[in-house]
């Protein structure tokens, strides 16, 4: 399993709510997407992997292309297939990949999670694959609306996933860092008993229309 670095610590530390927030672009992945087993994070580059529908041999060319510090990220057209499993979990790990997010099926999920090998999907499955098309592997793909470019940072946890072009890197991480700041401010002033209403400045955005007292 590759080792994460400080910063890789530090994303997921902040988050992916943060990350988006932070941003301020449309960087995230459909709330499809979900963690194959409680507790799965990751962060690491991305690999774009384009798959055949029920056919998973695009993701063994993207296992031998990836490497340390990668992630695999693949579109599979969404559908229910268990694209992948224990075996290619290991195979993975083995190579320094850091995990998996693809628009299809997993299996296995058990297996994963003793691994430690975090895999999002949106669909799991022990629907069986056919090997034919080996698709595509380093070519941009484009994940429900989302483009996917090699090289882009991933960050996934159990609120969701965002993708940031490795050239907003820089920008973001230090974007989020303020924001985490901001927050833990306002997170005292809360514990402290003022409002949300007040801490926001939301009180000139107008009042609800409240029930009556009842008659006493």
């Amino acid at each position: 399993m590759t080792t994460l670095d400080e910063d890789d610590r530090e994303l997921l530390a902040l988050g992916t709510a943060t990350l988006y927030e932070a941003s301020g672009l449309d960087c995230f992945l459909d709330a499809a997407f979900r963690p194959a087993w409680d507790g799965a994070q990751v962060v690491g580059r991305a690999v774009p992997v384009s798959a055949q529908v029920g056919d998973n041999l695009a993701l063994h060319h993207g296992i031998e292309a990836a490497g340390p510090g990668d992630v695999l990220v693949v579109d599979a057209g969404g559908a229910p297939f268990g694209y992948w499993g224990e075996v290619m979990a290991v195979a993975a790990q083995a190579r320094g990949i850091r995990g998996l997010v693809i628009d299809g099926g997993v299996r296995d999920t058990q297996q994963l999670e003793l691994l430690g090998f975090p895999a999002f999907s949106t669909a799991i499955s022990i629907r069986g694959t056919v090997k034919q098309w080996p698709g595509t592997v380093g070519i941009p793909i484009t994940l429900r609306g989302r483009v996917v470019r090699r090289g882009d940072i991933v960050v996934a946890d159990r609120d969701g996933i965002v993708v940031l072009p490795a050239g907003e890197y820089d920008r973001v991480l230090e974007a989020s860092r303020a924001r985490a700041g901001k927050e833990g401010a306002i997170m005292n002033r809360l514990r402290s008993g003022e409002t949300t209403l007040d801490v926001y400045g939301f009180r000139h955005l107008g009042s609800p229309v409240r029930e009556s007292d009842p008659a006493r």
